[in-house]
């Protein structure tokens, strides 16, 4: 991600030229260069646009279905388009564009370079000191180009002018713009190249072998091959992945089980996540919400969704990036979709997101009745779990200015952005009420009463109402004033947020949750509450409820010794759960070993555990994922009755 994407964007766009004709001028030199360069490396040019779209998407065959995706992966090389130049790649008869396409467009656009981004600022810099001053870059932004609103542009403003001295240094800024492109290409080629490595050393292990088994079976079991050891007397089960042996595709991250009578099927990475192909076309709502890990428990935003007119629906969750996991494997996050009140059958379970892409967004399609449902986010607790020990300096969040006056510093500042972004559910750059309400209700514990909103009307200035970032930053300082220097509520705030004593969020996951309707225009996600989840109608907690679909979909074996002990493996395309469920009269106390397993990581701490199933209970004994998504994994699981 380039520093201050929607500003150098909207920027760029506006100084080198919103018309082909003025961008043609700015950009001559430039494309001439292009030009050269990739008639001398043709190859090393094609090898560029290759990781730049596979940083995106799974496989070169893939296409791109948006002109936001088509801006993101020219964007991803070093190009920065302007809306214009987007609509003629993207005009209104295209549904899609392939790899080639997108080759192409980058031969015909050019690389935007530091000189050319320099040479831009310059005209602007009427006394040639290396500094444009923040009313003149209002002007330009409101005055041409795009027209944006007041607070679009104080928005992106606050984005560069760290210092807050109402000045921007270009130089330092194009370089670090020029920095940060070249070490993302650089990670793309990486990327690229260490799993088109793992792809051809998995095609050679395989050898002649197109697939691999998944095999479920009880240690009653009398069938046994030629020449196998003896079945011990204990139950295993066993899922293993092997990547696909299409070449031509990348490594996908997950097992998908295709089940038949023996309880045996093959198993092949993650299917694309495939959405409407007419997406556009639908009603779009989204949120933004967080994962927070508190005391062991999961916390998150919860959703009400209303429905007025029966609709089919496309409902997808992902981690927003900044989350704990997304430098590495990102933290898995699904939703699940239930009824205000149990069917004639009693479920309260509608659907559940089970597919994913390799970015970790899950998804979901079903067609609802009108009425009132409940959108539950969730997370497996495999890659987000609490913290086991804090150590290390303690991050400074205030000093004292010449003047002796209290203030944040620059970090804490950085985090404290951070934290308004993510508090900002509705994306539109401002903390309503309701907002704050929330984020007071997940730091304090309780709500924003109306004296209490007063004093915010008071102590800083609103926008339509709304608490801007600039007014939640002071909010934060008039604290640290009136409370001279003393950190304690504002270590409270973090805490609360999921941050460590460095600063660093470890127990906080925030994610980005869009719904789409099809045949209802009026639609509404409405944010809820921010904790735990609740206990629904039958006395029903949330894992009752999972745990009942994961049973109706998973594979049945029953454990030995005990003919109403029933262990069931459900799979998805990116994870396991291994649910235990006792329909006898009696406790049973059963040993679970999983440490045999490859690449796993679990939801707890151990792959060793000994549960007690109460009778009449189902428990889901372990979730479990891989630990490296670019690896095959494979998981091996005994039980023993003790």
């Amino acid at each position: 991600m380039l520093f201050s994407d929607n500003f150098l964007f909207t920027l760029t766009s506006i100084l080198l030229g919103k018309d082909r004709t003025s961008r043609e001028l700015e950009f001559s030199n430039m494309s001439r260069r292009s030009s050269r360069s990739s008639t001398m490396d043709q190859g090393e040019f094609i090898l560029e646009c290759k990781a730049a779209y596979l940083s995106m998407f799974d496989s070169i065959k893939e296409k791109i279905e948006s002109q936001d995706s088509l801006l993101e992966a020219l964007q991803q090389t070093g190009r920065n388009p302007s809306v214009k130049i987007l609509k003629k790649y993207w005009t209104n008869d295209t549904d899609e564009l392939s790899f080639d396409d997108f080759v192409d467009i980058c031969k015909k656009e050019p690389v935007t370079t530091s000189d050319d981004l320099m040479k831009a600022f310059r005209k602007i810099d009427i006394n040639g000191d290396g500094y444009i001053s923040l009313e003149e870059l209002h002007k330009i932004l409101t005055s041409k180009g795009e027209k944006k609103s007041k607070s679009e542009v104080k928005k992106m403003i606050d984005e560069v002018d760290e210092n807050k001295d109402g000045r921007l240094d270009y130089k330092e800024f194009c370089q670090m713009v020029m920095s940060t492109t070249e070490e993302s290409k650089k990670m793309q080629r990486k990327m690229m190249e260490r799993k088109e490595k793992k792809k051809r050393q998995d095609i050679e292990r395989r050898g002649d072998v197109s697939g691999s088994q998944v095999s479920v079976r009880s240690a009653a079991s009398s069938v046994k091959s030629e020449g196998s050891p003896p079945i011990p007397a204990q139950r295993k089960s066993l899922l293993h992945t092997a990547s696909s042996s299409d070449p031509d595709d990348l490594p996908r991250p997950s097992p998908r089980v295709k089940k038949d009578k023996s309880r045996q099927g093959s198993v092949s990475r993650a299917h694309k996540l495939d959405e409407p192909k007419n997406l556009r076309e639908w009603t779009h709502t989204k949120s933004k919400g967080s994962f927070f890990m508190e005391d062991g428990s999961l916390i998150c935003h919860q959703y009400d969704f209303n429905l007025p007119d029966d609709s089919k629906i496309w409902i997808t969750i992902q981690p927003q990036k900044g989350s704990r996991g997304m430098d590495s494997s990102p933290v898995d996050t699904s939703v699940f979709i239930l009824r205000d009140r149990p069917d004639e059958d009693g479920n309260l379970l509608v659907a559940f997101t089970e597919h994913r892409d390799s970015r970790g967004k899950y998804g979901v399609s079903c067609d609802l009745s009108a009425g009132k449902y409940y959108i539950m986010p969730y997370t497996t607790g495999c890659r987000f779990k609490s913290r086991k020990s804090e150590s290390g300096k303690e991050a400074k969040l205030v000093s004292q200015d010449k003047g002796g006056k209290y203030v944040i510093t620059k970090s804490f500042r950085k985090v404290l952005e951070d934290i308004f972004d993510y508090s900002d559910l509705d994306g539109n750059g401002f903390m309503s009420r309701k907002e704050f309400n929330l984020f007071n209700i997940r730091t304090s514990g309780e709500e924003v009463a109306d004296e209490e909103w007063q004093v915010v009307e008071d102590r800083i200035d609103l926008e339509d109402g709304e608490i801007t970032k600039a007014g939640f930053l002071q909010l934060n300082e008039l604290e640290a004033e009136d409370s001279e220097g003393d950190t304690e509520d504002l270590w409270t705030t973090l805490v609360s947020m999921g941050y460590n004593k460095q600063l660093v969020m470890d127990q906080a996951c925030p994610f980005q949750l869009d719904v789409y309707t099809e045949d209802c225009d009026d639609a509404e996600l409405d944010v809820v509450r921010v904790d735990s989840y609740p206990t629904y109608p039958g006395d029903l907690s949330f894992d009752d409820i999972i745990s009942k679909s994961f049973i109706k979909q998973g594979e049945i074996s029953r454990v030995k010794g005990m003919k109403d002990l029933c262990m069931y493996t459900y799979t998805n395309d990116g994870w396991a759960t291994l649910v235990l469920d006792n329909k006898s009269h009696t406790r049973v106390r059963v040993e679970l070993d999983c440490s045999r397993s490859e690449n796993v990581t679990s939801n707890h701490d151990s792959l060793q555990r000994t549960l007690r199933v109460d009778p009449g209970s189902t428990v889901i004994a372990y979730h479990l994922m891989p630990e490296d998504d670019d690896r095959d994994w494979q998981v091996k699981c005994t039980e023993t009755i003790r």
